[in-house]
């Protein structure tokens, strides 16, 4: 028990650590831009930025937890971007036939990964470099190597549409009215089982900072023209993937293979469905984060997703998710996407060299590995 707090402690302070150093790019980016970064519009352009590397993320958070890692997830968005792109450009197919046929093949690809890498043992590191070439060049192949241009306009509405601004209010005060009730079951399930509950006032205080959030990110952005629809669907995954993750059986398993796969074999799971599964929801991820790249786009373009792999495993690794697996958060490596959108927004804005925008994300993707190993060292 004393060890659980010790953890559930340190990883709330590692949040609280990042948000005060996204407050902290924020501030700087302001005071550089002159308030545009905190417009309501560059906010606005920021969230729907952050979204395909926010969706690639929850996917890629799982992938990490279970011990494995998945490089071709760039490639894959790319593919799948491009997939869309000659199905609605080329062969006019409605919208709804579309995501259809680009999540099944998300899901299929993604299957595949895991299938090599649970039931033939071929480390993931080199399925997914694999992939990473052969995607490239598949998504070469089916767009010809040129642009694919310009998309319809239901298509086009999925990546740039908003939310009425109406909407987005309502939606305010849902996700407020059930960050209240997922509070009073918590303290209610404690005290059914004996357990030390939180104090009224902590979970007041925690509730009346959400609502502060949730008005601050409505109000904000319906100040320009609404929550963008890449944002509604990010939302929806962040709180699907948390529920997979703390409330179900196959989210549980996910945590005990990466902390210790032999002994959860053992146990009697099956250590290779689980990663086969784990990688099907990759690829999934990977089918809806390349529709809202070709939609956000208008076009679908065989250099999309280039480095994509990299933004998402960064977002995790900053997140606070574990380079050795068997622990992570999906909320985490959603703020870690949320750090590294930030800073491509603000170094863009300022004009910063792409050198220089390099060299400052692999020097944080740096830090936040050698924060992983220091913090671990000093646990044990």
């Amino acid at each position: 028990m004393q060890t659980t707090n010790l953890k559930q402690l340190f990883t709330q302070y590692k949040i609280l650590a990042l948000l005060i150093a996204i407050a902290i790019i924020w501030a700087f980016f302001s005071w550089k831009t002159e308030g545009g970064f905190t417009s309501p519009r560059n906010l606005s352009n920021l969230m729907r930025q952050m979204a395909v590397t926010g969706i690639v993320a929850c996917g890629m958070a799982f992938v990490i937890i279970a011990g494995e890692i998945d490089l071709s997830v760039g490639s894959l968005l790319g593919l799948l971007g491009g997939i869309a792109a000659v199905l609605d450009v080329t062969h006019g197919m409605p919208l709804p036939a579309t995501i259809a046929v680009v999540l099944a093949c998300g899901l299929v690809l993604g299957l595949f990964n895991g299938y090599l890498t649970a039931y033939k043992g071929i480390p993931s590191f080199i399925v997914g470099l694999g992939g990473m070439l052969a995607y490239r060049g598949i998504v070469l192949g089916v767009t010809d190597g040129s642009t694919v241009a310009p998309v319809s306009e239901p298509l086009v509405h999925l990546g740039q549409g908003y939310l009425s601004p109406q909407m987005g209010v309502v939606l305010g005060i849902a996700l407020f009215a059930l960050a209240a009730v997922l509070t009073l079951r918590q303290r209610a399930s404690l005290a059914r089982h004996g357990l030390p509950v939180h104090p009224v006032w902590q979970d007041a205080l925690r509730l009346a900072a959400i609502g502060a959030v949730l008005f601050a990110f409505v109000r904000t952005l319906n100040s320009y023209e609404g929550i963008p629809l890449p944002v509604l669907l990010l939302l929806a995954l962040l709180g699907i993937f948390s529920y997979v993750a703390t409330q179900t059986v196959f989210g549980r398993r996910i945590y005990a293979v990466g902390s210790n796969m032999e002994a959860t074999r053992l146990s009697g799971v099956n250590v290779q469905a689980v990663k086969l599964w784990i990688f099907g929801l990759m690829g999934l991820m990977c089918a809806l984060a390349g529709l809202i790249n070709t939609a956000r786009l208008a076009a679908g373009s065989p250099s999309a997703g280039t480095s994509g792999e990299l933004d998402a495993i960064a977002a995790c690794f900053i997140g606070g998710t574990s380079m050795r697996g068997g622990s992570g958060t999906v909320y985490g490596a959603l703020i870690g996407a949320l750090v590294m959108a930030s800073l491509d927004n603000g170094m863009s804005m300022l004009d910063v060299d792409s050198y220089w925008q390099m060299i400052v994300k692999g020097a944080i993707l740096t830090l936040a590995v050698w924060v992983d190993v220091a913090t671990r060292s000093a646990r044990r």
